[in-house]
């Protein structure tokens, strides 16, 4: 049969030509094509009739068909049958919405169309063609989708390469036998039968080009063989119907790319909002980012040990859920949120002014013989104290009963200044805050920062969400809920607490802990704060035991 080529050119001429056409389903249903009267130079007269390796043989027939009742029926059955698959091919790519997997499909669907024994499919990326796909029957080679990528080098965006050139003029090639064929360089395919001991013969390069023109790919099929498993070349019956398959394709595959392009923009911009979050404080530096590289080690740890009953439904909803778990701390006032110790900055500044006006005050009562030298020597002594008393306390991570009650005694005192006003050595709101049993924040300030998860919940409600993102809202504004009802806000216990909001807490809790940023506490060490969650698995009931003993297992954070 040697060499046919379908382009853009051709068909557009044989499309309409004369009154009398064919109504062909195949031709009509997939390309409208009408083929009529005499074709242009180098085609058959009259109705061009296609055919199929094995069927009709390498002949070219020309003008009217004389086959029998029984040859008719059994192309007409096998045109049906092919477009049958066609339309299958295409429901059944439009339904896939991973790349890797739809391109394995694609490949697939082809070669089986086709009943070619090898085949590949190259992508476009900018000025090459990548090999992407690559399968082989004989040889048992299946290479790239999700499995190992082809190892071979890009191919250039030129005129030497049939599978290029395909793809620059948009139009299909067909190679009876590459041995035979002049018109292109196949020294690359003769070498790697020399190589391997196979036996490169027909070729069939289809390009993928959407309707707007964008170039996607190329595929390339080898090795035709009919029903009976005898080889022969691919017919233009097939490199039509394949070019239908080709064009759905590269729509599909343009759709699927589309659809990761808006992801990976939302994926972005929810990226850059939670670094936006942990920007706004030196004391947040990394938190998400950590959580987030914690939370895909952990999930691939379980999958890796084949935890199912602890497998998150969907890994990126659980991500994107870590990634948007503080968004409310947008809002949070940044005194509260940077707060180091109990008493803000300028408050600790004003006691340590009033005990140095304790000092003078006794001093000025010393030399006007209100008081002895030792007295105001030991009203000097006790301001020392109270200060030293005060810095310690104000940046603890606890209080304990003893220094609690100094503070009250403290607070108890007063003074008299030189114009006889009385006044307290602490403020009442001094020792209210200094009297914070944990942490440093006040309860009015805890409330505050307690809202960020509320806040979080109104953010995200404005987000119209995809179906597999649908849980996000619920689960990054539920990180504060404990097991036994202790946490914040709607105090959820038990199985109210879904799987995925289990994990998030774990990985928020433990990431705080270590944390070397925090104002008000030393950074642990993992071990460290592995017995604390342990503590609070077991003892307070408050996290899930089995993550806690599978998180430990996994070292995520190392």
């Amino acid at each position: 049969m040697g060499t046919f080529h379908l382009g853009a050119g051709d068909r557009s001429g044989a499309r309409g030509r004369g009154a009398e056409g064919t109504d062909d389903p195949l031709l009509l249903g997939i390309h409208g094509f009408r083929f009529a009267g005499t074709g242009t130079a180098g085609q058959r007269e009259g109705r061009l009739l296609l055919f199929r390796p094995g069927r009709d043989g390498d002949k070219a027939v020309k003008g009217k068909q004389e086959n029998t009742g029984n040859r008719k029926d059994k192309e007409k059955r096998m045109k049906q049958e092919d477009m049958r698959k066609v339309l299958e091919v295409g429901v059944m790519l439009s339904s896939e919405r991973n790349l890797n997997r739809l391109l394995e499909r694609i490949l697939g669907c082809v070669m089986e169309l086709a009943n070619c024994d090898a085949g590949t499919l190259y992508l476009l990326d900018e000025d090459v063609l990548r090999f992407t796909i690559m399968h082989n029957h004989t040889m048992g080679v299946y290479e790239g989708g999700d499995g190992q990528a082809p190892a071979l080098p890009p191919v250039p965006l030129g005129r030497e390469n049939v599978c290029a050139l395909a793809l620059l003029e948009n139009r299909t090639i067909c190679i009876a036998d590459v041995r035979d064929c002049r018109e292109y360089d196949f020294s690359g395919p003769i070498r790697y039968d020399a190589m391997t001991g196979y036996r490169t013969r027909s070729m069939l390069v289809v390009p993928m080009c959407s309707r707007s023109g964008e170039k996607i790919g190329v595929l390339q099929l080898i090795n035709a063989a009919d029903e009976e498993g005898n080889a022969g070349p691919f017919s233009e019956d097939m490199a039509l119907v394949l070019e239908s398959v080709a064009s759905q394709a590269a729509i599909t595959i343009q759709n699927v790319r589309y659809v990761e392009e808006i992801k990976e923009l939302f994926q972005s911009f929810v990226r850059v909002m939670s670094i936006a979050v942990d920007e706004r404080t030196p004391y947040n530096g990394n938190h998400t980012r950590h959580m987030a590289a914690y939370g895909g080690k952990f999930v691939d740890y379980l999958n890796l040990k084949g935890v199912t009953e602890l497998l998150p439904a969907d890994k990126e909803e659980l991500l994107m859920s870590i990634w948007l778990h503080d968004i409310g701390k947008l809002v949070t006032p940044l005194e509260v949120m940077n707060k180091r110790t109990r008493l803000l900055p300028e408050q600790h500044s004003a006691f340590l002014h009033r005990m140095e006006l304790i000092r003078l005050n006794g001093e000025i009562d010393r030399l006007s013989g209100r008081l002895t030298g030792e007295e105001a020597a030991g009203l000097a002594a006790q301001t020392r104290e109270a200060e030293a008393l005060v810095e310690k306390v104000n940046g603890a991570a606890y209080l304990p009963d003893e220094q609690r009650n100094v503070l009250s005694g403290l607070a108890a005192k007063s003074w008299m200044d030189q114009e006889g006003k009385i006044h307290p050595w602490l403020t009442e709101e001094e020792y209210t805050m200094l009297c914070i049993r944990k942490g440093n924040l006040s309860e009015e300030e805890r409330k505050i920062m307690e809202e960020h998860v509320e806040i979080t919940d109104r953010l995200l409600s404005q987000i119209e969400f995809p179906t597999e993102l649908s849980h996000v809202r619920e689960w990054a504004a539920s990180h504060h809920e404990l097991l036994n009802g202790s946490g914040y806000p709607r105090r959820l216990s038990g199985n109210q607490i879904p799987l995925e909001v289990r994990i998030i807490t774990i990985l928020d809790i433990f990431d705080a802990l270590v944390a070397k940023d925090r104002p008000y506490k030393k950074g642990m060490s993992a071990e460290e704060a592995l017995g604390v969650l342990k503590g609070m698995a077991e003892k307070e009931g408050a996290l899930d035991k089995e993550l806690v003993r599978r998180f430990e297992e996994s070292r995520c954070w190392e």
